[in-house]
């Protein structure tokens, strides 16, 4: 949940950039910036963002997982054991 001080209108971005981006990386906090009173974006220090975008990235591979098992495609784990010895021996003979 955000704090009061984690929203800042456009102005205060515009004004104070350089203290914005110093408080964003030093916090590790996002700021929320509005625009006519409506959230319109959001900074972030850089390992923040790469976090998130981790966490995005194994959030997709879990659904699209769940939607394998579900619509039934899906092998045993030696069959799967298998066929990824045979994609790294593959990637030896290429190499």
């Amino acid at each position: 949940m955000s704090s009061k001080r984690d929203i800042k209108p456009i102005t205060y971005l515009k004004s104070k950039t350089a203290e914005l981006v110093l408080d964003v990386a030093e916090s590790g906090r996002a700021v929320t910036i509005t625009q006519n009173g409506k959230a319109k974006v959001v900074v972030m220090d850089v390992d923040t963002y790469d976090r998130w975008r981790a966490a995005l990235a194994l959030l997709k591979l879990a659904s699209h997982a769940e939607a394998d098992v579900a619509a039934g495609r899906t092998v045993s784990s030696d069959e799967a054991f298998r066929r990824a010895a045979r994609a790294v021996d593959r990637v030896k003979r290429n190499a």
